[in-house]
């Protein structure tokens, strides 16, 4: 059953401006309470009671080498926009289904520093007794999906805060990483992309064959890694400087532009681009907290500016 099926892009297609119910998850020693809106978060973390260690939710000067956490996104379709120039751009919409901070994970304890970060809801019945107790002993809503991301010490958030479309600033880049669509068994031409055998003179039934494999007599054997048929599609890609053109934070949607892998309905994994940074001084760090005061329902949509040069058209 495909994720679309089970009501992920339907929920995108209803989602309302107003509040939605609050959602008490208890545990044997603490409560906590979660909502789509809002979500309440101690100022004071502890990560163990012998430990003198502390973090607390609120923002700091982001470095260098500072690395910040990513985000779990359905990917929702494809639109099109067009630009200050009149040109068509292909958009991919991404949806940020209630992203929180599930698990910390530390040095003392773990051997790394890395954020779990939950997306989605699930109930109880449709998750495994261990998977139950996960989310019961952290105290977090049942999520659908989780993700882990590895971030400096900075960077490290407390359970429960929510990763909102507003981590993001419109204009930078991000790399996106998902499974691919899966298209079955093809050939070498489908596959790897091959120009096959004469169409014309000299071929009979053997047009798309991918041709001679074993280099005659030396020596006589076919390497591994050959290119041939074989299993298309279903695998983990990461693509690489994806644009950010806007962002939605009263319905946590993000347009980009590039290529994201999977089929619609498929989760996707967010973070900060490699290759061409993004301006430390943009980005929340380590994420965006939202003032008491602010209504994410009534903010209007945050577009990146195009300035002078055609974005879409430079790479070109």
């Amino acid at each position: 059953m495909s994720a679309a099926s089970r009501g992920l892009i339907p929920r995108v297609r209803l989602l309302s401006f107003g509040p939605t119910t609050t959602t008490v998850i208890s545990s044997s020693h603490r409560f906590r309470r979660f909502s789509a809106q809002s979500i309440n978060v101690e100022n004071d973390y502890e990560i163990d009671s012998g430990s003198p260690k502390i973090i607390r939710a609120k923002p700091v000067v982001m470095t260098p080498d500072s690395k910040r956490t990513g985000a779990i996104a359905v990917k929702c379709g494809m639109t099109a926009v067009w630009d200050k120039w009149g040109a068509r751009v292909p958009i991919t919409v991404l949806w940020l289904d209630e992203n929180i901070v599930s698990q910390l994970k530390m040095i003392e304890k773990e051997g790394i520093t890395a954020l779990q970060v939950g997306c989605g809801q699930k109930k109880a019945k449709h998750l495994t007794n261990p998977e139950v107790g996960h989310f019961r002993a952290q105290g977090v809503p049942l999520k659908r999906k989780l993700r882990e991301f590895p971030v400096t010490e900075d960077a490290i958030l407390p359970v429960g805060t929510p990763i909102t479309v507003r981590h993001f600033v419109p204009g930078q880049y991000v790399d996106v990483s998902g499974i691919t669509r899966g298209k079955g068994f093809q050939g070498g031409m489908k596959r790897w992309g091959f120009a096959g055998m004469p169409a014309s003179h000299g071929a009979s039934l053997s047009h798309r064959s991918i041709g001679s494999t074993g280099q005659r007599d030396a020596p006589g054997k076919v390497f591994k890694g050959k290119k041939m048929p074989g299993r298309m599609g279903g695998k983990q890609c990461t693509v690489k400087n994806v644009w950010v053109y806007k962002i939605d934070p009263a319905r946590n949607l993000m347009w980009v532009r590039g290529q994201v892998p999977g089929a619609e309905g498929n989760f996707v994994f967010i973070k900060d681009a490699v290759y061409k940074k993004p301006d430390i001084s943009l980005l929340p760090f380590p994420t965006y907290f939202a003032p008491q005061d602010e209504d994410a329902s009534e903010l209007e949509p945050l577009v990146a500016d195009l300035g002078e040069i055609d974005p879409f058209m430079a790479g070109d």
